[in-house]
């Protein structure tokens, strides 16, 4: 059972405000992770951020805590003051809402589902981007293959959002779970070529070196299975020197290298959440009390 790391958790008085101060657009984000349902921690962390601030989100703003519903209400309430990429508990909503995968058991999304505005909001959530590249960051869900550098990361990333904004969406969905193909190749086409840039984007944390996805472990660096590196370690990646920050990997807690910030602190769990400044790594946190079982 791998416990989640905490930082330097701090309590702060909870804020209701529905909407952020318009914000400065030279300032420099501060990107936050996977809030996955817990608005009352966000909120209380969002009110030690400045009155002008610019927020990321590095995907997984619902499911496993108390209040999905509000959070996806609140995100899409700030409008082009938030930008948040898709995670895979998004991804998962979507086909949910469609039929095409039955929920979990500890899952929070029958609020959503059953919500009067239920289609605006999945509706908005399907038009988020899968990766996001501004003030010479980065942002992904979970990672990026080594294969992979920072223009083709976002042209791939172009083609799912191309296929989830279309009228064809729903059908889409239909394709996009398997784990295979489980390694990037030039000339895939169809849907093995977008489900393998989905997987990706919002599943990836260990690969071999040739960047063949392993979905099976979740723990962290010191438990690697062999064989296996996590994708920002693989020898010659792409993106190497290309500043990256991401979510999804709450093992790892908050890690910070020159080149690469991971930002899931396991709020969800029990941990925080966690906002980082990317200009000049200034750090803000806020204790959170667990909200979903072990998984």
């Amino acid at each position: 059972m791998q416990r989640r790391r905490v930082h330097n958790a701090q309590m702060t008085p909870i804020s209701r405000s529905p909407r952020l101060p318009a914000l400065s657009s030279t300032a420099s984000p501060w990107v936050i992770g996977d809030v996955q349902g817990c608005l009352d921690c966000l909120l209380k962390l969002v009110e030690q951020l400045p009155a002008d601030a610019s927020l990321w989100l590095t995907g997984d703003l619902i499911n496993r805590g108390p209040q999905s519903l509000a959070s996806l209400r609140w995100a899409m309430a700030q409008g082009d003051r938030l930008v948040t990429v898709l995670g895979n508990h998004d991804l998962h909503l979507l086909a949910v809402a469609n039929g095409i995968r039955k929920a979990h058991g500890s899952d929070t999304l029958d609020e959503i589902l059953a919500a009067p505005d239920r289609d605006e909001l999945i509706d908005w959530l399907r038009r988020r981007p899968l990766a996001h590249h501004d003030h010479g960051w980065l942002m992904v869900h979970a990672g990026v293959l080594p294969q992979w550098d920072v223009a083709q990361t976002l042209a791939l990333a172009g083609e799912v959002e191309t296929a989830l904004r279309g009228d064809g969406w729903v059908d889409f969905l239909r394709q996009m779970y398997g784990n295979e193909p489980a390694r990037w190749d030039d000339s895939l086409a169809g849907a093995d070529r977008l489900r393998v840039i989905i997987n990706a984007l919002t599943r990836l944390r260990f690969c071999t070196p040739d960047g063949r996805i392993d979905f099976a472990a979740k723990a962290g660096l010191d438990q690697a299975p062999p064989g296996l590196m996590p994708w920002f370690d693989v020898p010659q990646r792409a993106t190497r020197g290309a500043p990256i920050v991401f979510g999804h990997w709450s093992s790892l807690g908050l890690m910070q290298r020159p080149d690469l910030l991971a930002v899931d602190t396991g709020c969800v769990w029990g941990g925080a959440l966690t906002a980082v400044r990317l200009d000049d790594r200034a750090v803000r946190t806020q204790a959170c009390p667990a909200a979903a079982a072990w998984e």
